[in-house]
């Protein structure tokens, strides 16, 4: 088995906009972390250049550490072929389509490196040094500007066919935004991820003008956000409850599937929007409880994931080391 002595590991985050570089130890502690963000419209490649211009920095300051970089593990905002390090697409970004990037990072930094899907590296963090620690069946969702996530199960993430699973995001759920209209079902992405909430909550009309959300952005409808909603729930706005409980009951609705079909003992909530905290968690949890089958109840717990910002580095980390170990 190969030992890591007193080497380090470099973690990758690319996400839609949001970019993160952190130097990282076998165990997962991370000792540096650096962020950045870049414009959506300048594609995979403004990401590309911004990694290219800040990664070698990273690798040097290890040596501040006492210590070196020994490969690259990249939590990717996207479905990837896990063996090769090929992204599928991206469902954001535009010129990601069929890009090797694993072979990229390879011959610009020539280190080893490991590629997988963000919500599974961050379910792998979580699982390993989060809620999920002691677990032996886990489920991690991340509810961002996507909606992903990833499985352990029986002590193993589970990455299907080697191209990703658990894409809790493209399955459907019954549209409330259409109507009276029988049968209507919507991608819980297209419904619950933040950038679909907040287009939502900026349509024109759809913020009844007693809401507080409305005298909360001063009249400007494109200044809501997500943070702007659960503050209004907090503050008792009868439509800001009534949208996250929209969005709690959709997303239960998929996470009971979850329960019945895996019967994970936790379930960690990541990303922008489980920030909210309680006031999404709290009737997330009323709504699950109702669409539980017997196999799962009272058996399982649902939390905010502990990682926090720094889950998918961590996750790219120790999956990285894994593999390390057994080359």
């Amino acid at each position: 088995m190969h030992k890591l002595m007193n080497d380090y590991l470099l973690g990758v985050e690319i996400g839609g906009t949001k970019l993160q570089l952190a130097i990282g130890d076998e165990s997962g502690r991370l000792l540096h972390v650096e962020q950045g963000r870049v414009k959506a419209g300048d594609g995979a490649r403004g990401i590309l250049l911004w990694l290219e211009n800040n990664i070698p920095g990273v690798i040097a300051k290890s040596r501040d550490f006492g210590g070196r970089i020994a490969g690259i593990g990249v939590g990717f905002g996207g479905p990837v072929e896990t063996s090769t390090g090929r992204v599928l697409a991206s469902m954001q970004i535009h010129g990601w389509e069929n890009f090797k990037i694993r072979n990229w990072f390879e011959d610009k930094f020539k280190l080893p490196a490991v590629v997988n899907n963000d919500s599974n590296a961050a379910c792998w963090g979580e699982y390993r040094n989060g809620f999920g620690a002691g677990t032996s069946n886990f489920c991690y969702m991340n509810i961002g500007s996507g909606i992903g996530g990833g499985l352990v199960i029986e002590g193993r993430l589970h990455d299907g066919q080697g191209f990703g699973a658990a894409e809790f995001g493209h399955t459907y759920v019954p549209d409330w935004t259409v109507g009276d209209v029988p049968g209507a079902a919507q991608k819980l992405e297209l419904l619950c991820s933040g950038w679909s909430i907040e287009q939502r909550l900026r349509r024109p009309g759809y913020v009844p003008e007693r809401s507080a959300l409305m005298r909360m952005c001063c009249g400007e409808i494109g200044a809501i956000s997500c943070a702007t909603l659960g503050a209004a729930a907090e503050g008792d706005d009868d439509f800001a409850k009534a949208e996250i409980d929209r969005v709690a009951r959709s997303v239960a609705i998929v996470l009971s599937s979850v329960l019945a079909i895996i019967c994970p003992e936790r379930i960690a909530m990541g990303g922008g929007v489980s920030g909210l905290g309680e006031i999404l968690l709290a009737p997330l949890r009323a709504h699950l409880k109702k669409y539980e089958f017997i196999n799962s109840s009272g058996r399982y717990e649902l939390e905010k994931c502990r990682l926090d910002e720094s889950i998918v580095l961590v996750g790219a980390i120790l999956l990285l080391k894994d593999r390390l170990a057994r080359a």
